[in-house]
């Protein structure tokens, strides 16, 4: 079994993670995209991240400082990617 202690380093993307899946969902809906086909992609991105989390923290716990400033300029980056073309850049 699981402990969610095995999860704590990994807090920080799993929110900002959640919030630029919400920016990415909202661009998708500015630009029109069939709220269908929209959720049905955003629902088997989320599984892919569930089942990729779920078992790869176990092999990945112990580069979990790595991970967390990728993952956090990943973040970053992709969120201003978006608000530039939000404005229009």
């Amino acid at each position: 079994m699981v402990d969610l202690k095995d999860y704590a380093p990994f807090t920080g993307l799993l929110i900002f993670g959640n919030i630029e899946n919400l920016i990415l969902a909202s661009q998708g809906a500015v630009a029109h995209v069939d709220p269908i086909i929209l959720s049905v992609l955003s629902l088997i991105a989320v599984v892919i991240w569930l089942l990729l989390g779920t078992y790869g923290t176990r092999v990945a716990i112990k580069y979990a400082d790595y991970i967390e400033i990728f993952g956090g300029v990943a973040i970053i980056v992709l969120g201003f990617q978006s608000m530039l073309e939000a404005m229009g850049f």
